[in-house]
């Protein structure tokens, strides 16, 4: 079991401290000012149940991890797919998008590294196109197909690395589950370091018709404070301090912009947040949508230097 692994339980047990601290300072603050904070309150108290659920299904047993990653992918998908316009000819080839999740998993944990980085890429993409036009329902073929393949490639092809990522070979004393723990953390820290630097020292947004509250000094900021953590805990990783601030910077500039491409798709359907399914969150795909961009980015990286 991963989760008895000495450094996966030390990080645990800093991240659990965090989360204690900033209980103890909402209590603080609720007192002081006379004010509830509920949204900070609910905000901190799903990231202490979040984490619970993480560390029980991703470390305690391999197989019990690609179920959670996949059933993660599968929520995140029909979130999307609740979103989007959709006809009821479209449906025959969402279907196709729900299948294909059991055998991208399957590839991850089996390993077969050659047919997962193609199998939704190459042969679901072509499969896809094929389907619809069987169906012979030509109005909005390209709109559709295209709605389809992007949730796809967003929430199960890029999420998937994860799973892989977990079922890497160990090098030397570092494993997989060990990658994956700095790969979410660090993830979403930037995620909430952008938030903190952004209320603190926001003056100048950087992209306000996608989203208004991401500014110039909360994206600086959290490139600054993530890059530093990324080499504060490369303990979790084989990086040499060189590659841990490359890390660093992949994970932060990969994490804004997974944010900002799924924010894009919520404004065009005209909804500020994909669900309502974690409280203080929003739905599954606000709190993946980091993820949508760094899992893959920073997969290719370790795989690169060291695979």
């Amino acid at each position: 079991m991963n989760i008895l692994n000495s450094t996966i339980l030390t990080t645990f047990s800093i991240i659990f401290s965090i989360l204690v601290f900033a209980f103890l300072v909402i209590k603080y603050l609720q007192k002081k000012n006379n004010k509830p904070y509920t949204e900070l309150y609910d905000r901190t108290k799903s990231w202490f149940y979040m984490i619970l659920i993480f560390a029980i299904s991703v470390f305690l047993n391999d197989i019990l991890a690609m179920i959670f990653f996949a059933l993660l992918s599968y929520l995140a998908l029909k979130e999307y797919f609740t979103l989007i316009p959709t006809r009821l000819t479209d449906r025959r080839i969402m279907f196709y998008g729900y299948l294909v999740i059991i055998f991208q998993y399957y590839l991850a944990y089996i390993q077969w590294y050659e047919v997962f980085i193609i199998c939704i890429p190459v042969y679901l993409f072509l499969f896809l196109p094929f389907r619809q036009m069987l169906i012979g329902d030509t109005k909005g073929f390209i709109n559709n197909t295209s709605k389809v393949q992007w949730g796809v490639m967003l929430f199960v092809f890029a999420i998937s690395h994860v799973a892989y990522l977990l079922r890497l070979p160990s090098i030397d004393l570092v494993s997989g589950a060990m990658m994956v723990l700095y790969l979410i953390f660090l993830t979403e820290l930037n995620d909430i370091l952008q938030y903190v630097c952004g209320k603190s020292f926001g003056k100048r947004k950087i992209i306000p018709k996608v989203s208004p509250n991401k500014t110039v000094e909360g994206f600086v900021g959290a490139m600054i404070l993530t890059t530093t953590l990324a080499v504060v805990f490369s303990y979790l990783t084989p990086f040499t301090i060189l590659e841990a601030i490359g890390a660093g910077l992949i994970i932060n500039i990969g994490g804004f912009i997974g944010d900002v491409v799924v924010s894009m798709v919520k404004r065009d359907v005209g909804v500020k947040d994909g669900g309502n399914m974690i409280a203080g969150h929003g739905g599954i795909i606000d709190r993946i949508d980091s993820l949508t961009y760094t899992a893959p980015l920073f997969f290719h990286y370790v795989y690169y230097l060291y695979y």
